[in-house]
Order: C-alpha cells, then sequence, then structure tokens
C-alpha cells in the first residue's frame, strides 16, 4: 500500500480486473440466464426510431431498406481511414514520449539523443562501481557462445543455399500461445473466454523454387534523425535589428532564370542609382534652345513664303483680268464699229493675227506629226493617194488592197488547163519548182521594194532626208577599175553564169598540173565578189 501511494497508476488491467469488469457487465445487461447474450435487431414493423450502428446490429442480413440511414453491414463500403499519426506512447513518469517521432522507423535498440538530459556530461564515477568492472568468465563464455552459434547459422545458410541437393530444413520445436479474444460472450468462442492456440512451422519443400524475386533494388530506408537543436529561449527583435539582417535580393540586369517579375522600383534600388548624384550637361539647355530658334526662323521663312507667292498669285491674277477687261473692251468696240485709240490697237491686231496663223500652222504640224508616229509606212501613203483615182493607181503600180473579211488565194493554183502533171513537173519529184511565175515582177514594183522608206529614215537624218532621197543609195562610191557605167542595174542582183571563166581557168589548171583541188562554183564565187561590192 505504501508504494502503491507513490507509483501512478496503472494504464493497463490485469486479467482478474478484467474478468471481474466482464462479469459485472454481464450481470447488468442481461437480467436472467435464460436471455440470450446475442443482439438481435427488432421485428419487422417494431423498427421506427432505432438506428442500426453496430455489426450485432444487422446480425446475419444486409442493410435495412425502410431505414433511411448510411449502413455499413460487414463494414461493407466504409472508407477505411488510414492515418501516419503515431500512437501516445507515455513514459515512467506518465509524460508523453515525443521522441517516438525520432524513433519512427529506426530500430529499436539504436541510440536516439532527443532529450535535454542527453546533452548534460555524465557524473565522473568511482572505480569500484559495478557499472565500470569487466565482466566474469562466464559471461564472457556466454557471449561467445552466442556469437559462435549466430555465426555458424549464417554460415551453414549460405553453404546449404550453394549447394544443388540440400536436405530439409530441420522443424523449430512447437510454441503454445494462450489467446484472450476480445469478443466475451456464450456466442462468441464456443462460449470459451480464453484458447491455447499450438502453432507449429509448415514444412518446406526443399525442392520448391524460389517464389519471390529477391534482386529487386529496394529504396533504402530512412536515415539517421538529424540532431535536435537546442534553441535558447525566444525573445522580441527590435526594429534595428530587423533593418539589419534584411538582406536586399540579388538583382541581376542581364539573367532572369527563374523568371522573376521584378518591379522597378527594386531593381533600380539594385542598381545603385540612387547613390549617384544626377548632373545634366549645360550643353543639353543649348542644343534645345539653338533647335527652337532654327525651328522658329523655319516657321518665319515658310510664312514670308508662303506671303511672297500669295502676292505674285494675286498680281498675276489681276493682271489676266485686266487683259481680260481689254479684250472684252476691245471685242465690244469693234462689234460697236468704234476706233479703237492711235496705232496702237492696230498693231496689236496685226500681232493678233499673226499669233493665230502661228498657232494654226502648230496644230496643223502636231497633227501630221501624230499621223505619221501612229503608223508611219501607211498613213503616208494614205495621205498621198486618198484622193487619187483608182485609173491613176493602176498606171503607178500599186497593187490594189482588197478590203473585205473573204480569203485570198493565189490564182495560180487554180490552174486547170495542164492537167495533173502540171504541179508536179511532169511527174519529175527531184526538181524544186513551186513557182513558175515571178512574184510581181514589175519594175515599178522592184523600185518600190528597194526604196528606203520616208518615216523610218526621217528619225535618224531629220533634215537631210530630201537630199538622202534624191541620192542613189546603190551605187557605189568608190568603183572597181574597168566597171562598166553604160549598163545601170535596178532590182536585186541578177547573176551571170561564170562571167570570169574561173572554170574554164580551173579546167586547164587541173590538166596541166595535176591538181586534184575541187573547183568553186561560179554561182559562190560571184556571191563573194557581189557582196564585197556591196559593203564597199
Amino acid at each position: 500500500y505504501f508504494a502503491s501511494s507513490f507509483l501512478p497508476a496503472p494504464t493497463q488491467l490485469s486479467q482478474d480486473q478484467l474478468e471481474a469488469e466482464e462479469r459485472l457487465r454481464a450481470q447488468k445487461s442481461y437480467s436472467t440466464a435464460l436471455v440470450s447474450s446475442r443482439r438481435e435487431p427488432p421485428p419487422y414493423g417494431h423498427r421506427k426510431g432505432w438506428v442500426p450502428r453496430s455489426l450485432e446490429d444487422f446480425g446475419d442480413g444486409g442493410a435495412f431498406p425502410e431505414i433511411h440511414v448510411a449502413q455499413f453491414p460487414l463494414e461493407m463500403g466504409r472508407k477505411k481511414k488510414t492515418s501516419n499519426a503515431l500512437a501516445v506512447q507515455v513514459d515512467a513518469e506518465g509524460k508523453i514520449k515525443y521522441d517516438a517521432i525520432a524513433r519512427q522507423g529506426q530500430n529499436k535498440d539504436k541510440v536516439v539523443f532527443s532529450k535535454y538530459t542527453d546533452l548534460l556530461p555524465k557524473e565522473v564515477l568511482n572505480q569500484d562501481t559495478p557499472e565500470l568492472q569487466k565482466p566474469d568468465e562466464e559471461a564472457v563464455k556466454e557471449l561467445t557462445e552466442k556469437t559462435r552459434a549466430a555465426l555458424d547459422k549464417q554460415v551453414s545458410q549460405k553453404i546449404a543455399a550453394a549447394m544443388p541437393v540440400r536436405a530439409a530444413d530441420k522443424q523449430a520445436p512447437a510454441q503454445y500461445i494462450r489467446y484472450t479474444p476480445s469478443q466475451q460472450g456464450v456466442a462468441f468462442n464456443s462460449g470459451a473466454k480464453q484458447r491455447v492456440i499450438r502453432m507449429v512451422e509448415m514444412q518446406k519443400d526443399p525442392m520448391e523454387p524460389p517464389r519471390f524475386k529477391i534482386n529487386k533494388k529496394i529504396p533504402r530506408g530512412p536515415p539517421s534523425p538529424p540532431a535536435p537543436v537546442m534553441h535558447s529561449p525566444s525573445r522580441k527583435m527590435t526594429v534595428k535589428e530587423q533593418q539589419e539582417w534584411k538582406i536586399p535580393p540579388c538583382i541581376s540586369n542581364w539573367k532572369n532564370a527563374k523568371g522573376y517579375t521584378i518591379p522597378l522600383d527594386k531593381r533600380l534600388a539594385a542598381d545603385g542609382r540612387g547613390l549617384q548624384t544626377v548632373h545634366i550637361n549645360e550643353n543639353f539647355a543649348k542644343l534645345a534652345e539653338a533647335l527652337y530658334i532654327a525651328d522658329r526662323k523655319a516657321r518665319e521663312a515658310v510664312e514670308m513664303r508662303a506671303q511672297v507667292e500669295k502676292k505674285m498669285a494675286q498680281k498675276e491674277k489681276e493682271k489676266k483680268e485686266e487683259k481680260l477687261r481689254e479684250l472684252a473692251q476691245m471685242a465690244r468696240d469693234r462689234r460697236a464699229g468704234i476706233k479703237s485709240h492711235g496705232d496702237k490697237g492696230g498693231e496689236d491686231g496685226e500681232a493678233r493675227e499673226r499669233d493665230e496663223i502661228r498657232h494654226d500652222r502648230r496644230k496643223e504640224r502636231q497633227h501630221d506629226r501624230n499621223i505619221s508616229r501612229a503608223a508611219p509606212d501607211k498613213r503616208s501613203k494614205l495621205q498621198r493617194d486618198q484622193d487619187r483615182d483608182i485609173s491613176e493607181l493602176i498606171a503607178l503600180g500599186v497593187p490594189n488592197p482588197r478590203s473585205g473579211s473573204e480569203a485570198q488565194y493565189d490564182q495560180r493554183l487554180f490552174n486547170q488547163s495542164k492537167g495533173m502533171d502540171s504541179g508536179f513537173n511532169g511527174g519529175d519529184d527531184d526538181t524544186y519548182n513551186v513557182y513558175d511565175q515571178p512574184f510581181r515582177g514589175g519594175r515599178d514594183m522592184a523600185s518600190n521594194i528597194y526604196r528606203p522608206s520616208k518615216n523610218i529614215d526621217k528619225d535618224a537624218y531629220t533634215d537631210d532626208f530630201d537630199s538622202l532621197i534624191q541620192h542613189n543609195r546603190f551605187v557605189p562610191d568608190k568603183e572597181f577599175s574597168g566597171a562598166d557605167h553604160g549598163q545601170r542595174r535596178e532590182g536585186p542582183v541578177q547573176f551571170e553564169e561564170d562571167p570570169f571563166g574561173l572554170d574554164k581557168f580551173l579546167e586547164q589548171a587541173k590538166h596541166h598540173g595535176g591538181s586534184k583541188r575541187p573547183s568553186t562554183s561560179s554561182r559562190s564565187k560571184d556571191d563573194y565578189h557581189d557582196k564585197k561590192r556591196r559593203k564597199e
């Protein structure tokens, strides 16, 4: 009794106390021994106001549909609440063990310093203290045997695992466990309060392959807990200390890897511009004043120029109005038959007539120039021949331009008097005589074709065009010695067959000299000399 007065109250009851409490609870809940200890739900029709809460309320059945309450028979459908909170543990003095958080997941024998008393130095003990004495021989032998047995067990397991055929492991002896169920009563555990369980190790097949893969990489366990930091009692900081401990952030003008939005005042404060005195150069004021003066002078110049132009335009307008007024007065006087004052009016009238004649001639020249520019090869002929008669056109050898949409055909193709062999030259296909008559072989037509165009040469020679027309263009300036001036050629060059006797000369050279060089045709020689004559 003396010791129990100082010790704290026990947290768990003994077996006898549990049995006594169970006996009292059974006497209070059951009035007689004939009543069954099993609770059953009330019968149908008498369940008004009754709500099933525990497992016994449902019996062996399911939920009651007429009771509109969330029901969980056999705990089906109830969400299991999982929590990582630790159970509250109390030390010998009845205080809560807060160091259980630091010991979580660690070995139970691991030393974790988590109290203030762990920092205190230990007392210096005397040499004769039993804690400092060496163990005796019996304790040393006992500990040695335990260590040898543990090492032998590990070595034998390694050797047995490496052998291809191994014997069955020896079974551990059976263990007897006394089990006291939490649900007590006649309906549970066959009415027994305790049970004795015999636990035997299951026989293991030595030839069975491993069931689980043990070569998987598993995450490491939690590391050792951090050393507890013992803080001194907190005290309030002054405003001065807070400002001293305020460290400005490092703000760069070039990099912002995190992408923070930095206010402009913070950026300027970090730049250190507030520490510099602002000094403005006086040349800025001079430049601004010079620009202002230049702008004002430019505006004045523009305004003055506009006024001058306005005055000039006004004077020009007044002069035109005066001239128009004079012309109107002169027209009125001429209509009325009144003679103008002096000889000045007569001189003005003659000058005006001359100007009108000049203006008319200028218009005519402009009209002719436009006509010649629009179609220089056709307009001149049309303008020249538009008043001529058809007989004059036929006499001049001008072709009759047929105006109409009908197709034009060569009349020589309709020659039906010669038969089928006319187009094939009597069946001779080797010759190439498509045309049997010259196309407009008249003398006038040849002179018209080889005459230079008037309008084309007018652009190149302008004023000397008439002299160039009168000059014979196809007469060479430098003549060959021995040329015949009596015969004049009009039209294209007409070649003669071997006028120089080259073929005869080449034949003689071939017979006398034995040369095998091929003779040149007379037509190609004449063509060459004619081209040379034209160039000269």
